[in-house]
């Protein structure tokens, strides 16, 4: 959109794409720590509920990135009313 406009969109746009990624990388990082856990008690016959910590964890960070999803949509219908020509 940026190239269809021929120039920079406010930096309030670049932010939020930002956030955004990061929102999806801390969730895939706690869903890799969470099969890590469960691989590993499962080796050691641990208990499961254990377990609700890694849970309430990736759930918490599911919910910030339904923020943030919720967010940069936003953004990008906004730059593209901006791009599309009047």
């Amino acid at each position: 959109m940026e190239r269809l406009r021929s120039s920079p969109f406010h930096a309030n746009i670049s932010t939020a794409l930002d956030k955004h990624l990061e929102a999806i990388h801390v969730v895939q990082s706690r869903r890799k720590d969470e099969i890590v856990n469960i691989f590993n008690r499962q080796r050691q016959g641990a208990p499961r509920d254990q377990g609700d910590r890694d849970i309430l964890t990736l759930a918490l960070a599911i919910s910030e990135m339904s923020v943030t999803t919720r967010r940069v949509r936003t953004t990008l219908w906004c730059a593209l009313q901006l791009t599309l020509p009047r």
